[in-house]
């Protein structure tokens, strides 16, 4: 197979592709962004607490 042959090949299957709508990449975006927030502020307050404890337990508060 030569590159032309490949990359006709290729424009073919992208033209099967089920592309999703701008509505439907707008709300994955915002479900993405609304899990990284909640995962980043659970790891904060874990870090927070975990800090704290070992601490509290070596005596250096």
């Amino acid at each position: 197979m030569n590159i032309a042959q490949y990359f006709k090949d290729a424009r073919a299957e992208l033209g099967k592709v089920s592309w999703p709508s701008r509505q439907q990449v707008l709300e994955g975006t915002q479900a993405v962004l609304i899990f990284v927030v909640a995962l980043t502020v659970i790891v904060w307050v874990m870090d927070l607490l975990f800090t704290n404890g070992i601490n509290a337990a070596l005596g250096l508060r």
